[in-house]
């Protein structure tokens, strides 16, 4: 017999239950927001509004980045001439941004330099590695200085020649290219254009101090080249006689006055 504190409790347990079942049921949402603060700071460039001291000498490359009055990242800089179109490089074997592998001593090459083109090249090479040569077919320049001088000396070290075949172009920065070839060859027609580097805010090489370090990279790298003191001078004083936004043509025969050719 059930006692009746017993059936109290149950009686209060079912009245209970009998409440919830018909309660509403309530849900607690969180809501947790989060603020990001964008800070934005201005790009220091480097430059100044320091003009070129008409008393130095022209192109100072012993200046450093402590004396110097303004500095610059030459991969900022570029050397560019395009064409309105491409050569085609006809069939390839293997294909590698601008350049196109024709067999297994050839490599042929058409288009500008990027950032990326260093890299391409080294791909190039470890699938191809016995390539020799390179033919130079129509080559508007850089768009990065900076990776055209360093896909330059990876040119030399791979021990390739540098050929600009009949009716060939190199302008601009493919200049600097074709000049890091182990031995150089260029037809009696090649054409080699020339012109000022321009910076990214479009100051040019005359527009910066004799003394700046950025001059001092490429009379190191014609000198690497093998050009001797005097003649890197002369012929990056005559690339900068020429402003960005036009072309001076050389030939052949000009270009043998600065390097020897094969």
């Amino acid at each position: 017999m059930v006692s009746p504190a017993a059936l109290c409790r149950t009686l209060i347990v079912a009245a209970l239950a009998a409440i919830l079942a018909f309660a509403p049921a309530q849900a607690q949402q969180i809501v947790v927001t989060t603020t990001v603060t964008w800070t934005y700071e201005a790009a220091d460039t480097g430059f100044d509004d320091d003009t070129i001291d008409e008393q130095a000498a022209p192109f100072d490359d012993e200046a450093t980045a402590d004396d110097a009055d303004t500095d610059t990242d030459i991969g900022a800089t570029r050397r560019y001439a395009p064409s309105g179109t491409l050569r085609a490089l006809g069939h390839a074997r293997a294909k590698f941004g601008p350049f196109a592998v024709v067999d297994d001593a050839t490599v042929r090459m058409a288009g500008d330099v990027t950032s990326a083109t260093p890299r391409q090249f080294a791909a190039m090479l470890a699938a191809y590695p016995h390539l020799k040569r390179l033919e130079m077919i129509d080559c508007p320049g850089s768009l990065d200085e900076e990776a055209n001088l360093i896909l330059a000396r990876a040119v030399r070290r791979a021990g390739l020649e540098t050929i600009v075949p009949s009716g060939g172009s190199v302008r601009s920065g493919a200049v600097e290219l074709w000049l890091a070839g182990a031995t150089r060859r260029a037809a009696p027609d090649a054409e080699f254009g020339v012109h000022s580097w321009a910076d990214d805010t479009g100051r040019e090489a005359n527009d910066y101090p004799a003394n700046d370090p950025v001059h001092a990279e490429y009379l190191s790298y014609y000198r690497e080249m093998g050009m001797d003191d005097a003649k890197a001078r002369a012929f990056y004083a005559l690339t900068n006689s020429t402003p960005f936004d036009d072309v001076h043509y050389l030939t052949r025969d000009d270009m043998a006055r600065f390097v020897t050719l094969n």
